[in-house]
């Protein structure tokens, strides 16, 4: 089910821990309440996670497959915490009236569609697997996450985060979880954890760019726009260009990330702070498809889909492992001393990863 190390997926959530830790000891309750609830769920979560991972899940039949054509399910958990909920939207119905349900099946559609159209992958496991996901789940839940099986998404607080369907990138974001745990099955711990965190944020940008019809040029390259409440002094979760610069806010406090290895946050929290240090193979990411230009999922987004899926990618890589083997990838696909090769080369340069 992977080609490297097992099958081990990982319970992966687009808010950080660190956001939710400063919202959860607010002074105020009626913020600080749902960060709380959000986190206790998430570490239930977790834990169910890593059971699976060892007992495994129960065996089920899957649908018939037409390859090349999405799947998709859509549940209502109608504001409780069982999983999936109740089926609410299938594969080829029409809208409803609920706008997450809505929002949800065109996301799962997208990053199907942006996987088979420039990859030539049929689905998450690159053989057809159904893509479920849940809406309306908990009661103010303040995050989506990929439990390694199907997608799920809370409502947001209303106070600081909204409707986590709202950006289509935070769907293909917890989506390419999927694929990297049918592919590198990256360690999420440290660098290879940031690098599994980095490789959801590109292609999930990618997704966004692909459904949005825009070019390196046009992106905003943010992941998360259109998902803080307008009380939060804020662009996004995350930016790729900037990284560091998405929010600076009274409550949440400033972006953590940095930019470049002179920045790179030696912790214990977070993972060893995959979700910080991700800022570094991010912005090296946009510095290759902005140098390229055009359309990101195309030369620049081959490359790394290329590392990715290629087998030689270790499951604890760090960033001048992967540094190094997109600069492979470059010259195996297009050619030696290309501009391909000189785009990654000078972009890992300047977030100051070896890559040669």
């Amino acid at each position: 089910m992977t080609t490297n190390g097992g099958f081990q997926p990982v319970f992966c959530t687009i808010v950080p821990p660190h956001v939710l830790d400063r919202l959860a000891q607010h002074e105020d309750s009626g913020l600080a309440a749902p960060a709380r609830r959000t986190l206790e769920r998430d570490a239930l979560e977790r834990t169910r996670r890593r059971l699976t991972t060892v007992i495994g899940a129960p065996a089920t039949a899957p649908p018939e497959h037409t390859a090349g054509k999405p799947y998709r399910t859509v549940h209502d958990a109608g504001h409780q915490e069982s999983l999936p909920g109740r089926k609410v939207r299938g594969e080829g119905d029409e809208p409803g009236q609920d706008a997450s349900v809505n929002r949800a099946y065109a996301g799962l559609g997208a990053t199907f569609e942006l996987y088979r159209t420039a990859y030539g992958r049929d689905s998450i496991d690159g053989k057809g697997l159904p893509l479920d996901a849940t809406v309306h789940f908990g009661q103010d839940y303040d995050n989506a996450f990929w439990n390694g099986e199907q997608m799920v998404f809370g409502d947001g607080d209303g106070e600081i985060f909204l409707d986590f369907t709202i950006p289509v990138d935070v769907i293909g974001h917890e989506l390419t979880h999927g694929v990297t745990q049918y592919t590198a099955n990256l360690a999420y711990f440290g660098q290879s954890g940031a690098l599994n965190e980095s490789l959801s944020d590109v292609f999930g940008s990618l997704i966004k760019q692909y459904t949005l019809g825009q070019t390196a040029a046009d992106a905003d390259w943010l992941i998360g726009t259109g998902l803080l409440a307008p009380r939060v002094t804020g662009k996004a979760l995350r930016s790729m260009k900037e990284p560091g610069t998405a929010y600076d806010d009274d409550v949440l406090g400033k972006d953590p990330q940095p930019s470049t290895m002179d920045g790179y946050v030696n912790t214990g929290r977070d993972n060893g702070g995959v979700h910080i240090n991700s800022g570094i193979p991010n912005r090296a990411f946009y510095l290759v498809a902005t140098a390229l230009g055009g359309n990101a999922w195309e030369r620049a987004g081959q490359i790394w889909y290329d590392v990715l899926t290629g087998g030689g990618l270790e499951a604890e890589a760090t960033f001048a492992d992967f540094a190094r083997l997109t600069a492979a990838a470059a010259r195996t696909r297009y050619t030696e001393d290309g501009e391909e090769q000189e785009a990654v080369l000078k972009a890992w340069e300047q977030v100051g990863v070896p890559a040669s």
